[in-house]
């Protein structure tokens, strides 16, 4: 069965996984480790992805990265097509390095960071690599030893992963160490390779407990999050149509909820964090992805957000719109009529 498009947006939380071609190996030995690192390096400095956790495997590599300010597909193409035409040079060989093309999942961030983060750096561990823990936290071909601290790394994002665990790096460290240590024993986790509802609602047993309804169809194997996040995502996320009409609409709802939710269309635009703001930019978002059936990534430059941001937003929105007595379908065709 053919794969689907992939989904990404500026902002978007991705699990990447990259196989060697007939499982070959892909890393022979340090120096095209150390090669493949100063690559992915050049992308997190120029902002292309945000890199919280990384492991290299003889014949794979995991990856979890932010994207930045350039489509991940774009980011991924140019690392290992670099790598790749330089590894064949290294060894004299030449052909197809890796298997087909990469494996993305997009991540329900607030579920899955701190869970991929030990995942992808046990790896090394479960692949008979290292003998322990102690040998993991000082081994070179994973981020798990930059979070630790036993290596240098200022290109890996270390605190927005050790601020998942604490608000000081020293807790931080020891209560992350902990959590790494307390994975060890789950072994492989297939409930973590995507699959939206049907991973979170307990595997594949719990699929087969779930009756008729929505639960169903609320999966998709390039989303790792709840059934909401995956429907969410699928509606907003990948090559949606951007009808000029609607595009143009976007600026008289972004005047009108400024107006009723007694807000600024400049703090409105900017990305305000205070609470009757971000109320605002929930009802935007919600007429503006449901009612004028604009992209979230759209939705999210118009309004200074990430795409995540705009998707979580649009349950609230709606709740926000009826506390005003709006409706959305009301307010859409109203922003649209003044543009015609």
């Amino acid at each position: 069965m053919p794969r689907g498009p992939r989904l990404d947006a500026p902002g978007v939380l991705h699990h990447v996984m990259v196989r060697g071609i007939e499982r070959r190996a892909i890393f022979r030995d340090d120096r095209d480790r150390a090669d493949f690192l100063t690559r992915l390096a050049a992308m997190a400095e120029t902002q292309a992805v945000t890199v919280y956790a990384w492991a290299l495997l003889p014949n794979h590599l995991h990856l979890l990265v932010r994207t930045g300010r350039r489509p991940l597909a774009r980011t991924m193409g140019s690392l290992l097509a670099g790598y790749a035409g330089a590894f064949n040079r290294r060894h004299h060989r030449h052909g197809h390095l890796f298997q087909n093309r990469y494996k993305s999942i997009v991540v329900e961030e607030a579920s899955y960071l701190r869970e991929l983060t030990r995942y992808l750096h046990l790896n090394p561990l479960r692949a008979g690599l290292v003998r322990d823990l102690a040998a993991l936290d000082r081994y070179r071909w994973s981020g798990h030893s930059a979070l630790l601290g036993q290596r240098t790394q200022p290109w890996q994002a270390l605190d927005e992963v050790l601020g998942q665990f604490a608000p000081t790096r020293k807790t931080a460290r020891q209560r992350y160490r902990a959590f790494v240590a307390e994975g060890i024993r789950q072994g492989r986790r297939p409930d973590l390779q995507g699959g939206g509802l049907r991973r979170s609602a307990g595997g594949w047993a719990g699929l087969a407990a779930l009756r008729r309804g929505r639960e169903r169809w609320a999966s998709d194997e390039r989303i790792l999050g709840s059934g909401a996040f995956v429907e969410q995502l699928r509606a907003t996320a990948g090559p949606l149509p951007q009808p000029r009409r609607a595009a143009r609409a976007l600026a008289g709802l972004v005047a009108r909820l400024a107006a009723v939710c007694r807000v600024s269309v400049a703090e409105l635009t900017a990305g305000s964090r205070r609470r009757p703001v971000v109320r605002a930019r929930a009802a935007v978002s919600h007429v503006a992805v449901t009612g004028l059936g604009l992209p979230a990534a759209h939705v999210a430059r118009a309004l200074g957000v990430t795409p995540m941001a705009v998707l979580r937003g649009l349950a609230r929105g709606e709740a926000e719109l009826r506390a005003h007595g709006l409706t959305p379908e009301a307010l859409a065709r109203e922003t649209l009529k003044k543009v015609d």
